[in-house]
């Protein structure tokens, strides 16, 4: 059985997944054309090496009008409905399972954001992951699982680090409100590192895709890949993803 085996030792969020699946692809190149291909409103994807506590590797940069966002500060962007980001994504050129991936994925960062506003999902704008670098991301993320065609996908408990995080709201605790709630049924850990690891989209992805949360399964690892983040703690910044077989393994 293929397998793909997600590391959150450093928590989640949309970029890392992204860059992490993109280096168990052939040619990373010919995929980030292809990204740019969609014709995402102002987005462009950008491949560079990263390094962090000396390993080098991918981290994938999402350009909005030829800016680099942090996940949480769009202040000056259009804040988008569910509807806004439907139209969107209907008109993106990925396979139908890409687009309902998508959707799904966006249905949980919804219901979330509906729980923790209080009103109902139609209502919802997205201040932080409703913008268009998070529609490149997810999508990105969505496209990869689709090509990688993995039998099973299982990931570690979530670090989702600890202390608080400044978002459109004010000054929040760490989980996000949102990460929490769609972190529930999840095994999670806080720890030591002051910061947000684990983002809503990160949650949102890993919630829709993985099926079994916990320790690393005997297999047979064919590939790795590593997703750069963009913050510098003591442990690098990164996710790690193994793809291998898992069905004739044995200890």
């Amino acid at each position: 059985m293929k397998t793909l085996y997600i590391e959150c030792n450093m928590g989640a969020a949309g970029d890392m997944l992204m860059s992490a699946l993109s280096e168990l692809l052939p040619n990373r190149d010919e995929f980030i054309e292809r990204l740019n291909k969609l014709n995402i409103p102002t987005v462009r994807f950008e491949k560079k090496k990263v390094s962090k506590c000396g390993i080098c590797r991918t981290h994938i940069d999402v350009l909005v009008d030829e800016e680099q966002e942090d996940e949480h500060m769009h202040k000056n962007h259009h804040h988008s409905g569910i509807a806004d980001i439907t139209e969107i994504i209907s008109h993106l050129n990925v396979p139908e399972k890409v687009q309902a991936d998508i959707l799904s994925v966006y249905r949980l960062i919804a219901e979330a954001e509906s729980y923790v506003h209080g009103c109902e999902v139609k209502n919802i704008h997205f201040h932080e992951v409703g913008t268009l670098d998070a529609v490149a991301d997810i999508t990105g993320v969505c496209m990869l699982i689709n090509e990688l065609v993995p039998d099973k996908i299982m990931a570690s408990p979530v670090h989702v680090g600890s202390g608080t995080v400044k978002c459109a709201h004010g000054i929040l605790p760490v989980p996000a409100p949102s990460t929490e709630y769609i972190l529930r049924g999840v095994p999670v850990y806080g720890g030591e590192i002051k910061g947000e690891l684990c983002t809503p989209t990160g949650a949102a992805l890993l919630k829709h895709f993985v099926s079994n949360f916990g320790a690393m399964p005997v297999m047979k690892i064919e590939k790795t890949g590593y997703g750069m983040g963009t913050k510098d703690f003591g442990t690098a910044d990164c996710v790690r993803v193994m793809y291998g077989e898992t069905d004739d393994c044995r200890l």
